[in-house]
């Protein structure tokens, strides 16, 4: 289980990392290909320090790698840490479907006379 891998504050980096829109922007972008940080930020209305911080946020959840490349900084996703996140979402939603399934079953079984005679 990957929640076996993480602990909760891994869990939380990567949940609070991804709470933010500019954040959830910045990862699929620099999924489909890197980026400079210059780059990313010519792209937000924000400040070139502002989006530093959203990546520090990102790369603190392991979502995205930061390469010195002369005097920038080129953003790449992390293909392993994105792969965390989606098989952390596949267990709660196995979760939920467990749970579904229960109640389910307990809404099909047949009802109980409650101790009346039935005639």
């Amino acid at each position: 289980m990957v929640v076996d891998h993480l602990d909760d504050a891994g869990i939380d980096r990567l949940f609070q990392a991804l709470a933010d829109p500019t954040r959830r922007d910045i990862v699929r972008r620099v999924t489909l290909g890197g980026y400079s940080v210059s780059g990313l930020a010519a792209l937000y209305a924000m400040s070139f320090a502002a989006v530093q911080k959203h990546v520090a946020v990102l790369e603190r959840a392991s979502l995205v790698s930061k390469e010195k490349r002369g005097r920038e900084q080129i953003v790449r996703g992390n293909h392993d840490g994105l792969q965390n996140v989606r098989r952390l979402l596949d267990e709660y939603e196995a979760i939920w479907r467990q749970r579904a399934e229960r109640i389910a079953d307990i809404l099909a079984e047949e009802p109980k006379n409650n101790g009346r005679i039935q005639q």
